[in-house]
């Protein structure tokens, strides 16, 4: 399996965010993808490859040009205010007020954020322009010829929305996969999500839609992070009806209680018989994950990988989330290892 991965990540390094009232050192990390790439290499999983660009096209796909261009230029209207710190919203257009985009820097960074948890930077711009483009080169792979491939992302983006920033994500790698994948010939595409978190850009891009299922593994949102949707009575509207699963469960489920989701999820694609699986590979699952509340051990993400591969679909893994550091590597890879090892064994 190839893994495609830029350097351009350490560009994007927020100073701090704010949990249980305090300011404390971004739990979203160049340190991250290090230990996932260091893992890769030392397991000798394949090639590590540089992406190639494609350019903005397949981003305006997913994404609005309006947020595009916002995004791209925030930091230099910020530095031209004479400001070098994080830029960060304050202000949001809550359910009793208006939706209007003001044109203050302020004001339009609010508009396009929906929480205080996506610092913009002076190289975030390019680090997530790079992360959508691994993300295309393993759809590049995949459309050539290739089972698998590894796309190594980062900053992450399963919670960005077509003009939605915010929970560390800019732009949705996954959904710019799976758009990508159908604007060159696939017919199904199904998005199976397994991080802690609800991957609630995801859902909205693709929930009026037929081209794509989404499936979605995380912790109750009555009580943790995105809060907002995630619920299990969301199942898709118009030409999406049907087509939307989300499986919420409560902090303390292990293992057991989590393959029962994914086996109802694997059941769900294949019901929909997709053409090809994008996996947002988020391993905050894990039992010593310091912002989630799941019990997953290392070993669990082996077997998450052998099921995963018993879909027999080419399968694309895009990183997401994970922040328990010394161990992201060991999990992520795991899972990878369990998806070839499954392969092998089946031919």
């Amino acid at each position: 399996m190839r893994t495609y991965y830029s350097d351009d990540h350490r560009l994007h390094h927020g100073r701090c965010e704010l949990i249980d009232g305090k300011l404390m050192p971004c739990f979203e990390m160049p340190s991250r993808a290090d230990h996932v790439l260091a893992r890769v290499q030392h397991q000798q999983l394949g090639e590590v490859l540089p992406p190639e660009d494609f350019g903005m096209a397949p981003l305006q796909r997913v994404h609005s040009e309006a947020y595009l261009a916002f995004f791209k230029g925030a930091w230099d209207r910020w530095a031209t205010m004479g400001q070098d710190g994080d830029l960060l919203p304050y202000t949001w257009p809550a359910r009793t007020l208006r939706q209007v985009k003001p044109t203050s820097l302020h004001g339009e960074l609010g508009y396009y954020s929906f929480d205080g948890g996506a610092p913009i930077t002076a190289g975030t711009w390019q680090a997530a322009y790079s992360a959508a483009q691994v993300a295309l080169s393993g759809v590049a792979d995949i459309q050539q010829g290739a089972h698998s491939a590894f796309s190594l992302c980062r900053p992450p983006g399963h919670h960005a929305a077509a003009e939605l920033m915010g929970g560390y994500c800019y732009l949705n790698n996954a959904a710019i996969a799976a758009q990508a994948f159908l604007d060159q010939g696939r017919a199904r595409v199904a998005i199976l999500d397994v991080d802690y978190h609800h991957g609630n850009g995801t859902q909205s891009i693709f929930y009026e839609r037929s081209d794509v299922l989404f499936a979605s593994i995380h912790g109750d949102p009555t009580a943790e992070f995105p809060f907002f949707l995630g619920y299990a009575d969301e199942t898709g509207e118009g030409a999406g009806e049907g087509l939307n699963f989300n499986y919420p469960l409560p902090a303390g489920s292990g293992w057991n209680d989590w393959a029962a989701a994914l086996d109802q999820a694997c059941g769900e694609i294949d019901g929909y018989d997709a053409d090809v699986v994008v996996v947002s590979l988020g391993v905050d699952t894990f039992k010593e994950d310091p912002i989630s509340q799941f019990k997953l051990d290392s070993p669990d993400y082996l077997l998450m990988g052998e099921r995963i591969a018993r879909l027999g679909r080419p399968t694309l893994f895009v990183m997401e989330g994970g922040y328990a550091v010394e161990e992201i590597g060991i999990n992520a890879v795991n899972v990878l290892e369990g998806f070839e090892r499954a392969i092998k064994e089946a031919r």
